[in-house]
């Protein structure tokens, strides 16, 4: 903290903020390692949805953390909130995501666009498309400022473990997929 103040010429803000992106820029590279620990997590709202969330991370000491307990506890309610399909982008079925790349490269209002540019607007349309599909993509409910996956590297620098929403069911009451 010392030496964030004195890289920051005494403005504590500017130090926070230092530390910050310095403990974001950990919990990224903790992002490849193994997650066999962890809790399942239920969450039910008003008797009409319910979810079943498994949050995983590396050590059972963590998992039993209240705070741990608490984030599990976030991630059902976002589900319930959202109704997102995937965890993750990398969990989208590759052949779902193509048939969607293929639709939108098919758009007529693509047709007169230079090669380079489309490419550019469809993956642009992609991640607008599976923002809202896709959790770790979506606006974290509890805090709008913040997507899922950053509220995810908040926990993964606090705990300094990896952490991973690995699978999820939602049950709306009335509806079946």
């Amino acid at each position: 903290a010392k030496t964030a103040l004195v890289d920051a010429d005494g403005d504590f803000d500017k130090a926070l903020e230092a530390l910050r992106k310095k403990g974001l820029t950990k919990a990224e590279k903790k992002g490849d390692r193994e997650t066999r620990e962890g809790i399942i997590d239920s969450y039910v709202h008003s008797d009409r949805i319910g979810v079943v969330v498994e949050v995983n991370c590396e050590t059972d000491f963590v998992a039993r953390l209240p705070e741990f307990r608490e984030f599990a506890h976030q991630m059902a309610m976002q589900i319930a909130a959202m109704d997102p399909k995937y965890p993750t982008l990398e969990d989208v079925p590759s052949d779902i995501y193509e048939a969607k790349k293929a639709e939108l490269l098919e758009s007529d209002d693509l047709k007169n666009k230079p090669e380079d540019i489309r490419d550019k607007i469809v993956e642009g349309q992609l991640k607008k498309h599976f923002a809202e599909q896709v959790l770790a993509e979506q606006v974290f409910v509890l805090d709008d400022s913040i997507t899922v996956a950053e509220r995810i590297k908040q926990q993964v620098a606090k705990h300094g473990e990896n952490l991973r929403v690995s699978q999820f069911k939602r049950i709306e009451l009335g509806v079946n997929e």
